[in-house]
């Protein structure tokens, strides 16, 4: 499907669960809205004609001007505003995609290692318990499923009551 737009138009070539791709036809005197994706990286690459590309920069007071020439690429990282112009009228193609997070892990625990000789260890993490007391001896710890576990004291300090 193609989309007219007050630029040119655009047409959506591929989408899916990695990135965007889309075909646009730019005229000569275009220019998108300033805006900007929260996540997504903008590519753009000119096939024919001439496009000035504006980013507002958050470091510094300023506004990037990138002129893209036919054969030439340009990207837009998440979070800044940016803004296309079209200097030379010609066919681009936009491509957005979303970084892959290496630190993408929110963990609820820190895992255990099963010892058949030894009593079945429990580690406890702040994100899944909370306690009654502030684990004073007798004090009963809940986790998110509805299961509990009680936490006793003694000389040696404090440990898991089975």
């Amino acid at each position: 499907m193609i989309a007219g737009k007050v630029w040119g138009t655009t047409k959506l070539v591929e989408a899916n669960g990695a990135l965007e791709f889309h075909r646009i036809e730019m005229k000569k005197g275009g220019v998108c809205s300033k805006h900007l994706h929260r996540y997504k990286w903008n590519g753009f690459y000119v096939e024919s004609g001439i496009m000035l590309i504006r980013t507002w920069q958050r470091d510094y007071d300023l506004v990037d001007e990138t002129i893209v020439e036919a054969g030439e690429y340009h990207k837009v990282k998440p979070g800044l505003y940016h803004q296309f112009e079209c200097i030379e009228s010609g066919v681009a193609f936009e491509l957005y995609w979303a970084e892959f997070n290496h630190n993408d892990i929110e963990r609820e625990n820190v895992g255990y290692h099963i010892d058949e000789d030894e009593e079945e260890t429990i580690h406890l993490t702040p994100s899944t318990m909370y306690d009654e007391t502030d684990f004073a001896g007798g004090s009963t710890l809940y986790s998110s499923d509805g299961t509990s576990i009680t936490i006793d004291r003694d000389e040696d300090g404090p440990y898991v009551k089975t």
